[in-house]
């Protein structure tokens, strides 16, 4: 007699596989993002999970560590084929999908909510990973910078999360601080590499090197200010700097100014900024109160003209929501909504139940039915209407926060409970 395998059935690593109580917590961010996007004025867009790997290597806009954790295929098609990938970032998708369905058209301010793919030899990290994303294309540079940071900040506050951290910075001062070094052209690459892995340790020792010939590097790297003013301390000491350092930091200063203006706190980090391969201007990112990452962005005005469309200016940001998830309390009872419960399995009793329950599906609510003795419904539903086995119009409702039963209507019961 032959044995039967038995198979064991298990997600593929660094997938997830998301429950109820996940997925509650998915459109809490979900709902908070699109409402804050739509008072902002932004428009959803989806662009498609596959995109051509081309799209990401011709614009140098993954290094090659990173061209090796993308999920890429061959896509036949007739005799050729091109190879394609699973999008590993969501930013140059949503430019693509710009300048080829809605260039020139500006300003556009468009947001989605979209998964991407990264993968991971260990398994132990997430390779789906979703986020919420806005994009503001040919606005103003101060004003979008400013709005981006303004519109992360509603959405945290929707959400209940006050003790989150900005942390700001400049890609292109980052660059012009590395091009102030004067490496040759290999060191240069390396370091630069380094820095998009996130290893700092690198720069620090080559700005070390380079001591007091260039004294005001070392300040800014170390620089933890909170304040405009920490960046005109920097700029006080850059008069023999580079045109592109001073415009770079004139640049930064000009939208921590206006974030002072405004009251928004933040912290200034010229260390914060990961990925600023296309990154050219003001970034920021989202810390919570232990140190973890759960958003950021920055403006990329180089990358538009790079996929064929005009010269504008661009930026934008985006919410991970696998981090923000773990953040969320659990979800109150679901508001509007009743437990219409009867103990009498017997089929007068069902259909009454039954009938209850459209009535108040009807009338705007929520209705789960209940057929099963004993069943607690006190931790989902605030009101649990009890329907006897005797027909009438009575039922008996109870307040599942003050425990208080009322025998009344079915009317009366559904008026009170979704006032």
């Amino acid at each position: 007699m032959t044995t039967q395998p038995v198979i064991v059935h298990q997600k593929s690593r660094g997938m997830r596989d998301w429950l109820p109580a996940d997925m509650a917590r998915f459109r809490r961010i979900e709902d908070a993002f699109r409402h804050g996007c739509a008072a902002y004025g932004y428009h959803e867009v989806k662009p498609p999970t596959i995109e051509y790997l081309q799209l990401f290597t011709a614009l140098g806009t993954l290094t090659p560590a990173m061209v090796g954790r993308v999920y890429s295929f061959l896509d036949w098609d007739g005799w050729t084929g091109e190879r394609v990938v699973l999008r590993p970032d969501s930013t140059i998708p949503v430019a693509r999908l710009y300048v080829e369905n809605l260039s020139p058209r500006v300003p556009c301010r468009l947001f989605y909510v979209t998964n991407s793919f990264v993968f991971d030899e260990t398994g132990s990290k997430q390779r789906e990973r979703w986020q919420c994303g806005a994009e503001f294309i040919g606005g103003a540079p101060v004003v979008a910078d400013v709005e981006l940071v303004l519109l992360a900040r509603d959405v945290m506050a929707r959400l209940g999360l006050d003790g989150m951290r900005f942390q700001v910075c400049h890609a292109g001062l980052l660059k012009a601080l590395i091009d102030e070094l004067d490496l040759e052209a290999a060191a240069k690459q390396h370091l630069v590499e380094a820095v998009l892995e996130g290893d700092w340790q690198g720069l620090h020792e080559a700005v070390a090197r380079v001591g007091d010939k260039k004294r005001y590097l070392s300040p800014l790297l170390q620089l933890k200010g909170v304040s405009a003013g920490y960046l005109g301390n920097v700029r006080a000491l850059a008069s023999d700097a580079g045109n592109d350092f001073r415009t770079a930091l004139d640049q930064f200063i000009e939208v921590a100014t206006v974030l002072d203006d405004l009251e928004c706190a933040y912290e200034i980090d010229i260390t914060a900024v990961r990925s600023f391969e296309y990154y050219t201007g003001h970034c920021f990112q989202l810390v919570t109160a232990s140190g973890d990452k759960v958003g950021g962005g920055g403006r990329y005005d180089d990358l538009i003209p790079l996929l064929g469309g005009p010269r504008i200016s661009a930026c934008g940001f985006a919410l991970y929501m696998d981090q923000l998830i773990g953040l969320l309390a659990e979800a109150p009872r679901t508001a509007r909504a009743i437990a219409v419960v009867c103990d009498d399995a017997s089929a007068g009793a069902l259909c009454r139940t039954l009938a209850i329950a459209r009535t108040v599906r009807a009338a705007g609510g929520l209705a789960v039915v209940g057929i099963r003795r004993g069943a607690d419904f006190t931790s989902q539903f605030r009101w649990i209407m009890r329907v006897t086995s005797e027909s009438g119009d009575t039922v008996l409702l109870t307040d599942a926060e003050t425990r208080e039963q009322t025998a009344c209507s079915i009317s009366k019961a559904i008026e009170r409970a979704l006032a």
